[in-house]
């Protein structure tokens, strides 16, 4: 009975959440009350409240590192962009058209979510369209782009997506085999979609940017801030190589160095004027509902896990399909609606390493769908839930426009992985532990 209520409270919550503007209530309130709903029905149905409670502060552990990994990234953007230094890449752009600049906007973010991450990546991606695009429908589609580049770019890195992160760890994969075997099949996954964004475009051309009003000083300040914020973001992956602590650490440490940095160059300028270069006027700024719906739908994904839902999800799926490309595409198309961190962690703990051993294609395989999965539906991924933060994309939007292209570059990726294996002989079609 119990396990019913929680699945039905589940997906009222997601429901509500996808009708966030006509039932005009911020999806962040959905969210929250989804997620504490559904541990309150798993505590009251256990006979250990204890235990339950503390899973559920082990889980918050979790959330809260991406929370904070996220509050710290947005908060940089945010400086970058108050000292106006996207000024200095806009004023640059070499092209009118529309359509060129979404490639190169796609590309972008394509390598760099695999040497950032997808949600650092698509963060300051959807930051910098904002200051280029002046239409709300043309950023719409770039930031449905930006989703689709982002998460296809992080899959094939140990460093872009958090789930090939959990196998490089696990030890299911090896970071220079990931980076050869999922690069073409991510490229797929990302082409496609994009190639008919562009073609949406075609023959369109930016409107004409204003000219800049801005002093020298306030010029040299904002180069100041831009390198140092694109830095520090990008110092943040080597800071968890080396020292091995969770990445929200390394963003951590990046933010505070920004905000010596702001305040030894604006020391001499009057307080009140200075205060809207701080970190704090950016923390201000920093959209907390975005944050606030993370934590419900999170914690709400974390109750069916704790519940051991989503590993039964798994098993059934491993009894009933018995068939890898079939359970990783399953896997996948599931990861767009719940998180793929807990659907790999059941994968791990369900193949033992005796059965698939380091680098199988069977790994492969699962981090790309589990990667590109979660850009159909955009609450499936961190990025997308961060482009929705900053240009207020609407759930059906996203369902209506963008969700078939996701499914379109989902099976490309697919599709290349299996003829890249097929022409190199090999196969994990039928190979069942």
């Amino acid at each position: 009975m119990a396990t019913t209520i929680l699945i039905i409270v589940f997906i009222i919550g997601y429901v509500a959440i996808a009708m966030e503007h006509p039932l005009k209530l911020n999806k962040a309130a959905s969210a929250i009350i989804t997620g504490v709903i559904c541990w309150s029905i798993y505590i009251l149905q256990s006979k250990t409240p204890e235990s339950v409670t503390g899973e559920l502060l082990h889980h918050l552990g979790d959330i809260s590192s991406i929370l904070f990994f996220l509050l710290g990234a947005m908060a940089i953007v945010e400086l970058i962009d108050a000292h106006n230094g996207f000024e200095l890449i806009t004023s640059n752009l070499r092209t009118k058209r529309k359509s060129k600049l979404l490639f190169i906007i796609g590309v972008l973010t394509f390598f760099l979510s695999a040497v950032l991450d997808n949600l650092t990546t698509a963060i300051v991606m959807v930051s910098l369209c904002s200051k280029i695009l002046k239409d709300k429908e043309d950023r719409l589609w770039f930031a449905g782009a930006i989703i689709i580049a982002a998460n296809a770019g992080g899959c094939w890195s140990p460093l872009g997506d958090v789930t090939t992160t959990m196998l490089w760890i696990g030890g299911q994969v090896t970071a220079a085999n990931i980076i050869m075997q999922l690069l073409l099949p991510s490229i797929g996954a990302f082409i496609f979609p994009v190639l008919y964004i562009m073609y949406r475009f075609r023959g369109k051309t930016l409107e004409r940017m204003s000219i800049s009003t801005t002093s020298d000083l306030e010029k040299r300040e904002g180069k100041i801030i831009l390198f140092s914020g694109v830095g520090l973001l990008l110092f943040v992956p080597f800071f968890k190589s080396i020292t091995h602590l969770p990445p929200f650490m390394g963003m951590l440490l990046s933010l505070g160095i920004m905000w010596v940095i702001t305040t030894r160059l604006h020391k001499r300028k009057e307080a009140g004027l200075a205060h809207r270069y701080t970190v704090a006027y950016a923390l201000e700024k920093v959209d907390t509902p975005s944050i606030l719906f993370f934590l419900g739908i999170l914690l709400a994904v974390s109750a069916l896990q704790s519940y051991g839902l989503l590993q039964e999800l798994a098993v059934y799926l491993d009894h009933t399909l018995k068939n890898n490309y079939l359970i990783g595409t399953a896997l996948g198309l599931l990861s767009s609606i719940v998180d793929n961190v807990p659907l790999v962690a059941a994968a791990q703990g369900m193949y033992p390493m005796e059965s698939f051993p380091t680098d199988h294609a069977f790994w492969e395989f699962i981090a790309l769908t589990c990667g590109t999965g979660g850009s159909i539906i955009i609450i499936g991924s961190a990025a997308g839930v961060a482009a929705m933060g900053i240009e207020q994309i609407e759930f059906m939007w996203y369902l209506k426009k963008i969700c078939w292209l996701a499914i379109l570059g989902f099976f490309s990726g697919i599709f290349v992985f299996m003829l890249q294996h097929a022409f190199m002989g090999e196969s994990i079609m039928g190979i069942h532990p």
